[in-house]
């Protein structure tokens, strides 16, 4: 007997695609019979995983924190596979830095990918979603608590929390969905580049589950948002963090 595929039939936009949590989901959206436009401004990784998953995929370089390119995208994706059903805001970056020592120029870059391009994608994809349609937006466990250094991070992942929900309120009528996601410490290569080799010994030591995340383990509950399974889930935070958030600061 074979397998149902769980977005059989979906158009879905994913930024940030080229590399992490971005393909990790974009592989596993293909895997179950997805459409993926891969949206990314890192070229040659973009174009280099769009050939890997041949034709129901395709790359279009887009920054996030730009109207216009939002605009085409949108048309792109649209021209190439049809009205998009899912739309994955993934693409984030991150700066650490003391609040005295935070840049306003860092503080605004920062808030421009992850938080501004969030909102653009959210706005620039009702043109094209149907009803049923599901937008899940990428924050952080950052988003639910501060964390020491992370003042112009933060600020992006509580705003996309609050505006995940805002938006949940005034598309539940047009049959449309979205929820956010809060990853934990997962093992990609923009936390490998910030915290080193360190975060393994903090994951086993403070981690209910003992190890870091893996792309996958995000890549999996974003696959349950984009499918019908989750029909009924809209405006809510979904965690997978090993257990991080479980925990008050002097439980161990």
């Amino acid at each position: 007997m074979t397998a149902v595929e769980r977005l059989s039939g979906k158009v879905a936009v994913i930024t940030g695609a080229a590399g992490g949590q971005g393909a990790a989901a974009a592989r596993r959206f293909v895997s179950e019979g997805a459409r993926v436009l891969l949206a990314d401004v890192a070229d040659e990784a973009g174009e280099a995983l769009a050939g890997e998953l041949g034709e129901p995929a395709r790359y279009r370089h887009l920054d996030v924190s730009a109207e216009h390119e939002w605009d085409e995208a949108i048309r792109v994706a649209e021209s190439v596979f049809g009205p998009v059903d899912v739309l994955v805001n993934n693409a984030g970056v991150l700066h650490l830095a003391a609040l005295a020592d935070t840049a306003l120029a860092d503080y605004e870059r920062v808030v421009r990918v992850n938080q501004i391009g969030a909102f653009l994608g959210m706005r620039a994809v009702l043109s094209s979603m149907p009803s049923g349609g599901s937008i899940i937006n990428v924050s952080s466990v950052e988003g639910l608590a501060g964390m020491p250094g992370t003042v112009a991070y933060a600020a992006s992942k509580f705003a996309i929390r609050g505006m995940t929900k805002v938006a949940a309120l005034e598309l539940g009528e047009r049959g449309i969905r979205v929820n956010s996601v809060h990853p934990g410490m997962i093992d990609t290569g923009m936390l490998r580049d910030v915290a080193g080799d360190a975060m393994d010994g903090f994951a086993k030591s403070r981690l209910a589950l003992g190890r870091l995340g893996e792309s996958a383990d995000i890549a999996n509950l974003v696959l349950f948002l984009a499918g019908d399974e989750s029909s009924y889930c809209t405006g809510a935070e979904f965690v997978a963090d090993g257990g991080a958030t479980a925990a008050y600061a002097l439980s161990r």
